[in-house]
């Protein structure tokens, strides 16, 4: 017996499928709730959420340049370098903090519920509060990184090549690839309630896969490209054409129509 159990209430959905008990409703209704709790945070909560996470974000572009410049150029550099890249989004997510990408599902699921204007407005809101905020936050640290001597030439380099590669496939591969990665993160959205003690392992593995594919996450990747812009290898303009607007496109796509509006039409079919 838990202890809501014990003073008469009724356990929430998340304390039920942390207990072990997950099923799809049991999911369904904790992604959902925690969506309701976003919709309704205030403005100035979302935005500072979103801007520390934007810049928290950055740890994956550091973490994974600092790796790759201390090991040598070799066909398995890549696979060991990518699990740098997973590094911001367990501060994000672990943290609470406000991503975009995880926005396509948990602020989808209450509109899909009640489908209003009113809820479609508040959706719109969150969504462009925290991706401004998200972006703002990572492209300050891409400055910082790119104008001080905080890291050493060589890391500095590293940094380079991982915007150069992220910025080099064309809209659509881009856009494609965002596809990908949106509907990764809106899936691990959706399995971390069930996860318990596992989520740290989870979040890797999820975050790993999309470095490893190349997979265009608009503000992990941005933040490489801004790196870019703020070094004066590419301008901000076309990084914001080139790579964050394809890779946004594809992420909302990815993680509202394979994942959010799926998963729910699973759960309103069981209903």
């Amino acid at each position: 017996m838990t202890a809501d159990d014990s003073n008469g209430k009724e356990p929430s959905p998340e304390d039920r499928v942390s207990e072990g008990r997950a099923t799809l409703e049991l999911i369904h209704d904790a992604v959902r709730s925690d969506g309701e709790r976003e919709l309704a945070r205030r403005n100035s909560a979302l935005f500072w959420s979103g801007a520390a996470a934007g810049m928290a974000m950055s740890f994956s572009l550091i973490c994974e340049g600092l790796l790759r410049q201390a090991l040598p150029d070799q066909v398995w550099r890549p696979t060991v370098t990518q699990f740098g890249y997973s590094f911001g989004f367990l501060i994000v997510i672990l943290g609470r903090q406000q991503l975009f990408t995880e926005n396509t599902i948990t602020v989808v699921l209450p509109v899909l519920h009640r489908k209003s204007l009113s809820s479609f407005g508040h959706l719109l809101r969150v969504w462009g509060i925290v991706l401004l905020s998200n972006l703002l936050g990572g492209a300050i640290v891409a400055l910082a990184i790119a104008k001080t001597n905080a890291f050493a030439p060589e890391a500095l380099r590293a940094f380079e090549e991982i915007g150069l590669e992220a910025i080099e496939p064309a809209f659509g591969t881009l856009l494609i690839r965002g596809i990908f990665a949106g509907w990764l993160i809106a899936l691990l959205v959706w399995i971390l309630p069930a996860t318990a003690s596992a989520r740290f392992w989870a979040i890797i593995v999820f975050a790993y896969v999309i470095g490893l594919g190349h997979f265009s996450h608009v503000i992990a990747g941005s933040i490489e490209v801004f790196f870019l812009a703020a070094n004066g290898s590419a301008t901000w303009g076309g990084v914001l054409v080139g790579y964050t607007l394809p890779a946004l496109i594809g992420n909302v796509a990815g993680g509202v129509l394979l994942a959010a509006v799926i998963n729910h039409a699973q759960y309103s079919i069981d209903e």
